[in-house]
């Protein structure tokens, strides 16, 4: 059963998957000169923080791909190394449990339509970037 947060499913608490090449390509400060450097940023900030806004406890997963694979899963993010595209392994993440509360994070069009079909919340890169 949901809480009044909307954070808790049967299945377990908000899960919170974030588009890692999306979001750190949503602010222009030199990512692409070093893209697992900058996704390894955003793996710590998300360790730290967590999702600003939400007390209640949350799963987060952080999908890389490309030159940011074999970034390392810290206590606290789970990081996912997409084998081929990025927004494929999300799809197939927010599908794998349809009965938990699902948010992901990202900007792209096209997957926030994909996840949305499949009942996923989304929202965009200033909900982890602030």
């Amino acid at each position: 059963m949901e809480d009044s947060l909307g954070t808790r499913g049967p299945d377990g608490p908000l899960l919170v998957i974030v588009d890692g090449a999306n979001v750190v390509g949503s602010r222009p400060d030199g990512w692409w000169r070093d893209r697992r450097g900058a996704a390894e940023r955003l793996r710590d900030r998300l360790a730290r923080q967590g999702l600003p806004g939400r007390p209640a406890a949350v799963e987060i997963v952080l999908v890389v791909e490309g030159a940011a694979r074999g970034v390392e899963s810290v206590p606290g993010v789970r990081v996912e190394a997409a084998p081929g595209s990025g927004d494929d392994r999300i799809v197939e993440l927010a599908a794998e449990q349809p009965g938990r509360p699902r948010l992901v994070v990202t900007a792209d069009r096209e997957l926030r339509r994909r996840v949305g079909e499949l009942g996923a919340g989304v929202t965009g890169p200033r909900a982890v970037l602030g």
